[in-house]
């Protein structure tokens, strides 16, 4: 085994290649850049997914009583501002009363957009210091970064979701193009 891995580091140089260091990211990060990072990875391929499904779709949906595409887009984009009033961040005051009722394509895409811009702002204001802060999310015990979290992971539930949603109805998620 030893000499396998002898020759397997050696035979790169023989060879003459070059080995190029890999880029290193940063030994600790603070979270505020972790949250960013997966927000605009989450962000930016729901609202990529929401303006590649054709409007005649949006009302599209896999059974009775299960939300159609344009209602699992405009819960996210209202679930976005509602989880963030966990943070003691209020919903801006011109917010539709029922996000879910629009279905047309341009308004709820219009909406997704807002609805993560406005937690990118928040996130920007992050204060890493009280991150560990006790706070109630439905009734149960966690902190702020674990209000954070709980939204990172519903983005990348109804992610999911709408992903299997465009795939039945023809459409193939625009990042993943020419990987099938």
């Amino acid at each position: 085994m030893k000499r396998l891995l002898l020759i397997a580091s050696i035979v790169p140089f023989l060879l003459g290649a070059r080995i190029q260091p890999v880029a290193k990211a940063p030994v600790n990060p603070s979270y505020r850049t972790e949250f960013l990072a997966g927000l605009d990875d989450v962000g930016t391929k729901l609202i990529q997914l929401a303006e590649a499904v054709p409007a005649d779709k949006y009302s599209w949906r896999p059974g009775t009583g299960i939300r159609s595409i344009s209602e699992v887009f405009a819960h996210v984009a209202g679930s976005n501002y509602f989880l963030l009033t966990f943070l003691g961040k209020p919903a801006p005051s011109d917010l539709p009363a029922d996000m879910e009722k629009i279905t047309d394509k341009a308004r709820v895409v219009a909406e997704l957009k807002k609805s993560i811009e406005h937690l990118r702002a928040t996130a920007k204001t992050m204060n890493e210091a009280e991150l560990e802060k006790a706070v109630k999310l439905f009734g149960n015990n966690t902190t702020r970064r674990g209000v954070y979290g709980t939204i990172l992971n519903h983005l990348h539930e109804h992610l999911g979701q709408s992903i299997a949603y465009a795939r039945i109805n023809g459409v193939a998620p625009p990042w993943s193009a020419g990987m099938n």
